[in-house]
């Protein structure tokens, strides 16, 4: 049995269309790579909840979520690093099925702020790169949600026009419970914190 969660992400897109991602490395489903974003704090919308993980794994203050892209399900155990504070009240080390809403927002193109590396170490993100719509096409690692690359090639800028919100249901994890090395010639990672 998995304990419910309740979640939320943004897709950070920059003006030429790539999205910004982080590389996080879980016990159970392995190493994949998401947008910014985590477990909502009790009582906290999804909207509210985008936002504050937004600027707690990014340091950015200055965007605010969009339209909602999506939403999605997923299972996933709760990293034993992460501190309580930051689990959105699931206590650490349990399986979860968790419930994501998933929002835009455009930005510009740049590096996490400065004071994250803690944040970054508690949820296990390795690494974070800006991908470009081809490379999304055509990456064969892990993406959370895996239908990442369909869902923002319709997209044309932050004027819009916006496709009305997708629900994916539950979608099993694909990804290996082991870091894979990177294929050659693959786009740099930029490591986070600590890593770098």
């Amino acid at each position: 049995m998995r304990t419910p969660r309740r979640a939320a992400r943004i897709a950070v897109l920059d003006p030429d269309g790539a999205v910004f991602l982080f590389r996080y490395d879980n016990e159970e489903v392995g190493v994949h790579w998401a947008m910014p974003g985590g477990g909502l704090d009790p009582g906290e919308t999804p909207r509210a909840g985008a936002r504050r993980e937004l600027r707690e794994e990014t340091g950015w203050t200055d965007l605010e979520p969009g339209p909602l892209l999506c939403t999605w399900e997923h299972d996933f155990t709760i990293p034993q690093a992460l501190g309580s504070a930051r689990a959105g009240g699931t206590p650490i080390g349990v399986p979860v099925r968790q419930h994501e809403h998933i929002y835009l927002a455009y930005g510009p193109r740049r590096d996490p702020a400065d004071g994250v590396a803690a944040a970054h170490a508690d949820d296990r993100i390795l690494h974070w790169r800006w991908w470009s719509p081809a490379d999304l096409a055509g990456s064969a690692d892990a993406l959370w949600p895996p239908q990442l690359p369909a869902l923002l090639a319709p997209l044309r800028g932050p004027d819009g026009p916006f496709p009305p919100p997708v629900e994916l249901g539950h979608v099993p994890p694909t990804s290996a419970p082991s870091a894979p090395a990177p294929s050659p010639g693959a786009p740099a990672v930029r490591p986070c914190g600590p890593c770098r």
